[in-house]
């Protein structure tokens, strides 16, 4: 006969394998792998009312309105407009085919940023590409990473050469669409670059800064992307410009940047989105083993009780636009970018406008290839 102690261990140990995860962890600990252990409860609760086809409105430029409205909203309040752009040019220097400027201008009436404006040689206005770069956990370039710097120390060329090396084939993608016809212009995201820390970069500080300024009813990431809108609507004032066709481009966050924006932006004709495509199911549930490691850089209060990451998208409907994934990008499981891209086909289709929406996923990792960027500029060539 089996002794009284042994039975008790074997009976609760058996009840421990049969208790479902966040039951267990109620016992202990709430937070496992930095997310609630009750994480799928919540994302069961999520069902995006707001989306296209499941709000209640018929009309689509009236969901359009109200959509991104809501998108506003949750945004929280943005920085102050500008006066006056009040722009000055900081350097200039001829390249192969086009002329490279870093510029200064007020964003706001907060802040003044530094950017770089390529101008092809000939005579404008040009085609425009508004390129926005990516996160990577590496937050001391930031433009640098799109264009190729100048009037900075060796240091920041050398560590933007090795960047560009890494994640875009070795070829800055301003420079490659500036030869071929395109004005270019990227700024920092705020805590990038020359908008950083005055006491260093330190990734770290990152999600603290983020809750400071939500602390003050102010949005970090938010503010990234109010800025993207600026800037845009400060490139339609440019004589070099023609404001009637300007698009946008980017990867990894600057392809959140991108579509975000071309969502946001009436001033945006195409967008370009590599590697940042998926839905909240796939990003972060425990069916996918998925965290969000880019923290507060596409943290939106409140949206996911509205609208899920294809959805507002959609709101760049019906304009052309290009999204390539990459089947061995190890941040955006497969299946959640095959489902956030049935949606927006879905939305593109349902107003007629199914061949404006192009979406792809490659044999690639996390990056934007020469392939990559030359799908950008044959994109960008056809829609601007």
């Amino acid at each position: 006969m089996m002794k009284r102690p042994l039975m008790s261990l074997l009976c609760m140990a058996l009840l421990w394998v049969c208790i479902p995860l966040y039951a267990q962890d109620q016992w202990g600990h709430e937070y496992r792998n930095d997310i609630p252990v009750y994480i799928d409860s919540i994302q069961a609760e999520l069902t995006y009312p707001l989306a296209w086809g499941k709000s209640g409105i018929k009309n689509f430029k009236k969901w359009k309105k109200t959509a991104r409205a809501k998108v506003f909203e949750c945004m929280m309040a943005p920085p102050p407009k500008a006066s006056s752009y009040d722009m000055k040019v900081l350097a200039e220097e001829q390249r192969d085919g086009y002329k490279a400027r870093k510029i200064e201008f007020s964003l706001s009436r907060w802040y003044r940023v530094k950017a770089y404006l390529l101008i092809p040689d000939g005579v404008g206005p040009f085609p425009t590409v508004n390129l926005l770069h990516d996160h990577g956990a590496h937050l001391s370039i930031g433009k640098e990473k799109m264009i190729r710097p100048f009037a900075v120390e060796k240091s920041v060329v050398d560590d933007a050469d090795a960047w560009v090396k890494n994640l875009y084939g070795n070829q800055y993608v301003g420079d490659y669409l500036a030869k071929h016809g395109f004005a270019v212009f990227s700024i920092d995201a705020p805590l990038w670059g020359e908008r950083g820390r005055k006491e260093g970069v330190d990734r770290n500080r990152y999600d603290i800064i983020a809750g400071n300024m939500m602390m003050l009813g102010r949005d970090l990431s938010a503010f990234m992307t109010y800025d993207d809108i600026a800037s845009t609507e400060f490139l339609a004032t440019l004589p070099e410009v023609d404001s009637n066709r300007i698009g946008c481009a980017g990867c990894s966050m600057g392809g959140y940047r991108a579509w975000m924006l071309a969502a946001l932006s009436d001033k945006i004709k195409a967008g370009a989105c590599i590697c940042w495509m998926g839905s909240t199911f796939a990003q972060l549930s425990n069916h996918y083993g998925r965290k969000e490691n880019g923290g507060f850089a596409n943290c939106i209060p409140a949206l996911r009780q509205y609208l899920d990451y294809p959805h507002i998208a959609s709101l760049a409907c019906p304009k052309a636009m290009l999204f390539v994934s990459g089947k061995q990008d190890r941040l955006f499981p497969i299946p959640g970018v095959e489902a956030a891209y049935e949606v927006m086909h879905q939305v593109w289709n349902s107003q007629g406008a199914g061949e404006k929406l192009k979406t792809s996923i490659l044999k690639q990792p996390h990056e934007c290839n020469l392939q990559n960027q030359k799908e950008i500029l044959d994109f960008m060539k056809s829609n601007l």
